[in-house]
This record gives C-alpha cells, structure tokens and sequence, in this order.
C-alpha cells in the first residue's frame, strides 16, 4: 500500500460495479466497505435482508480487490456498535488522507449524516466531493423540477420517461398506439398457465449466518442456510433477468396483480433486491426485456409495457417523491392513524387467510409482490387504522428489497395515503370483493367474502364500510371515490348498522378476534 491520498465510501446498496469509479484502479485510493449495526438494526430486519447485503456486500468487495483495487473491509464482528461517521473519522486519522469522496445516497438519514460528516471533514481541511451513483434514469430532483408545485402524477411522469429516453416510443408517439395495457393486464390466475420454477442459486451461508447471530444483531423470520437463493453480485442477476425475460415475461402483465397461494413467485421477476442494491441498473433492465420482445414473438406488447412501467415509471416516480418530499414526508399522517400493529402481522397466525399467507410468505421468503403489499397487508392496515410508523418500520424490515426511498413512498404513500394524497388520487381500500376476484384465498378462508354481515362475513366488508364512513368528510369531495359513496348510500340502515358494529367490535381487539 503506497501513500495513500483518498478514502471512498461505498455504502451497502451502491454495489454498482459499471461505477466510474472502478473504470481505473488507483494506488493512492482506497474503499471503504463497512457492515453496519447502525443500517442493520434500522430496524429490526429479516435475517434473510440481512444476510443477502452482506453476502453481497462481501463479493462486490472481493471483485473490488480482484480488479486490483484497495478495499478496507468491516465485517459486522468489527466495532459493531461504532457509527459510520466515527469510522471515517478513524480511518482518515489513521491514514492521514486528504480528501474523502462518496457516492449520493438514497437515503435521507444517511444522505444528512454524510452532510454533517463532510462539513466536519472541511472545517479541518480534508477535501469532501459527493458524486452521482450513477445508477437511476433521473437526477435526485428531476421530478421536483418537473412538477414544480403542481400535483404529481404517474402517469405525466412516465409518459415523459418514455420520451425523454425513447423507449416503447415510434417517433412521439407510444408504440402500438397507446401508452399503457392495463385492460390487458392484472388478471386473476387462470390456474391453467404453466408456471415455471424459480431460478434457484442455492448459497451456503452458514457460517456468515453465525457470524450474524454471534454479532448479537436482533432479526426476524426464517432461512435455509445452506440453500439461500438471493443474488450475491452482477453475475447472479444477469441470470435472473435472463430466466424472467425467457420463462415469465410472456405472462407477466396478464398476472402482474394476481394473488396466489400456490406460488411465492408466480411470473415476478424478484429483481428488485439486486436493483435496489444497484447490482444491475434500470436502463440494462429494460434494454433487456424490449431485445426479449424483440426475439420473441410470442411476448406481447402489453407484456413488456406492464414491466417496463414498474421500472421506468413507478420505480423512478417513487424516488423522485422521496427527494421532493423529504424529511417532512416521513411524519406524514393524513387520517391520524393510531393503532398498534397486529401481532399477527409478525406471526401470520390469523384467520385470513389473505393475510396468514402473506406474512408466512413474508417471515419465510422475505418477499412479497406489490399486490401482496398494497391490497392485502396494506389494505388491511389502512382499514385498521394502524399506525403508519409501525407500517413502515414492519415494510422496511421484513423485505430483503426495502430501501427507505421505495418503501416509504409505496408505503406510507400510496398504501395508507397517509400523505393525503402527493402519490395516489385516491386510498386503495377493497372489501373482500378484490381479493376474492383476484386470489384463490378465499376458498380456503374461515371467512366467507359473500356474506355481507355475520360472523363469518369477510372482515375486510365490515371494516371497509366503516373506514367509508368515518373518513367522508375528508374523502367524499374526492371524484374517484363518488362511486364507492354512491354505493354506500344505497345500504339500507339496518346493514350498515351491522357492518359499523361488527368493525367496531374487530378494531377493540384486532388479534383477539382475527388471530388464530
């Protein structure tokens, strides 16, 4: 090791390997990889997210080394309880280097500690450069600039996507004529479909399991050590594009939104933990799947659009809300929602069956899909009147994909509409009625979706007219949600009554009533 002049951060989810960091190697440079207690315990998270950063973490830094690069590595048996500022601080001693570099991060706890960090580091002369991470198809503050204070919409923001990096698009206009499928697409399973097996990569992580556990670091959930199946670098989610844009993206859009019990997985493409990791970017990720569609006849149009909404439109949508918004936004709490959350959000022992499967799936797995999360769970929690900080703090430590940027917003957002509104038009609630129509759950349910009062009636129908109620004042101007109140209103008295009752009795006890 020569003299050395430069330290780099390189934080758990920048494992960006195409960095421009890395096109040269510098023998007066030196990364800094560390795994922390601080991002580990925030907060409590599943062993599974745990152990799928850290295994990842561990390769991109022996890739980093292999390349001919200096790394300096933590692992967690390494001052556990110390901050990432105090290591810095540390290490910059120790060397004496004279400038520190970072790359942005997407998070706006980190984002402000590394701030404070760089004024310190400046005050007593040591050069501070923060750089891009290279890795999203908008700058941090592109949607801010380009909403300025009028209302955010998806919709605007994709077509807009679409233009600006000319994809799906035939001169100005949208290919095929229009600029989404969704007619098309979100159909319950068909059960007739073949669907294939994940792509498996079967990891032991045994020992760094133990040096987990060792570490004392508090986790949730379950894991076969000896058959972990989350990518560990570029190579592995290359593989997992490639099955998906081979096996599932034929079916993809049709199923997108389909709930099964069958299936952890279905047609998804489980990308999104390597992508929030940045093992791979957005720009490869859709490149690749418009070349499928191009090689593959039998993959429709409204296939790869269903997708390539989810990366090019929500995913960057919900990155440039996170920066407009924060750190305001994380307080949000439009209805004032209070409740604790259910016991059974932990354990997934209840009599929903909906509701007993995603969590299962959850604690085992750490996975779930959108549709999982946004009409079971979430919807659950909204008409429940949870706490959307508990929400958070279960959505952000209980999937191996959950960065605060995209979970956030997706939870307290569009979930709970906690924010009154900046991301969805309006609250996504259903009665049993969705997830009947879109699941297999409830044929194998103690409650029954049909039956509109009664103990044995859906849960979901008492609790959704109640929430109907109790939020008109603040809901019933609100143009998309005329339909749901004119229905309500045709209710006779009596039925109400009996759902408004049966919801209050439910919400007195949440697990008393609906655990197992």
């Amino acid at each position: 090791m020569g003299r050395l002049k430069r330290i780099r951060l390189i934080l758990g989810d920048q494992l960006n390997p195409a960095h421009s960091w890395f096109t040269q190697t510098q023998d007066d440079t030196i990364y800094l990889m560390a795994e922390m207690n601080q991002e580990a315990q925030h907060p409590t998270q599943h062993i599974q997210k745990i152990v799928a950063f850290f295994q990842a973490m561990r390769a991109f830094a022996k890739q980093l080394e292999t390349s001919g690069h200096q790394v300096i590595y933590q692992p967690i048996s390494t001052h556990p309880e110390q901050s990432l500022s105090a290591r810095i601080l540390a290490l910059i001693e120790l060397y004496k280097v004279t400038c520190f570099e970072y790359q942005l991060p997407d998070d706006y706890r980190l984002d402000k500690q590394l701030r404070e960090l760089g004024d310190q580091l400046q005050s007593s002369g040591v050069e501070v450069n923060a750089v891009d991470s290279e890795h999203f198809l908008t700058s941090r503050f592109e949607l801010k600039q380009l909403f300025g204070d009028k209302s955010l919409l998806m919709e605007r923001f994709y077509r807009y996507m679409r233009k600006k990096h000319a994809i799906l698009m035939e001169g100005t206009n949208p290919l095929g004529g229009k600029w989404n499928f969704d007619h098309e697409n979100r159909k319950a399973y068909d059960g007739k479909t073949p669907i294939i097996d994940p792509l498996t990569f079967n990891y032991d992580v045994t020992a760094l399991v133990k040096e987990v556990e060792r570490s004392g670091l508090k986790t949730y959930g379950e894991l076969n050590s000896q058959q972990f199946n989350w990518p560990k670098d570029y190579t592995d989610t290359r593989r997992l594009l490639d099955y998906f844009c081979s096996h599932l993206l034929p079916h993809f859009g049709t199923y997108q939104d389909a709930l099964y019990s069958n299936h952890s997985f279905l047609f998804h493409s489980r990308l999104s933990f390597a992508m929030n990791a940045k093992m791979i970017t957005p720009k490869e990720v859709i490149a690749e799947a418009i070349q499928a569609k191009e090689k593959q006849q039998h993959i429709s149009l409204a296939q790869l659009e269903g997708f390539v909404r989810q990366v090019l439109g929500w995913r960057e949508f919900m990155r440039g809300v996170y920066w407009k918004e924060m750190p305001t936004y994380k307080q949000l709490n439009f209805f004032n929602h209070s409740r604790p959350l259910p016991e059974f959000y932990w354990s997934g022992k209840t009599k929903m069956k909906c509701v007993s499967h995603a969590v299962t799936q959850t604690k085992n797995e750490a996975y779930a899909h959108h549709i999982q999360r946004l009409m079971v769970t979430g919807n659950f929690g909204l008409l429940a009147e949870i706490d959307p900080d508990a929400l958070d703090r279960w959505y952000l430590g209980v999937y191996a994909d959950a960065i605060e940027w995209v979970e956030i917003t997706n939870t307290r957002g569009m979930s709970q509409f906690a924010d009154g509104g900046i991301i969805a038009t309006k609250p996504y609630i259903s009665s049993g009625n969705y997830i009947d129509k879109m699941s297999n759950y409830c044929k194998q349910c103690h409650f029954n979706p049909k039956e509109k009062t009664g103990e044995q009636a859906c849960p979901f129908n008492a609790l959704y007219w109640n929430f109907l109620v109790k939020k008109r004042e603040v809901l019933a101007s609100n143009q998309r949600m005329s339909m749901m109140y004119r229905i309500l209103d045709k209710k006779s008295k009596e039925e109400l009554s009996a759902h408004l009752e049966r919801a209050e009795m439910l919400l007195t006890d949440l697990d008393g009533h609906l655990g197992e």
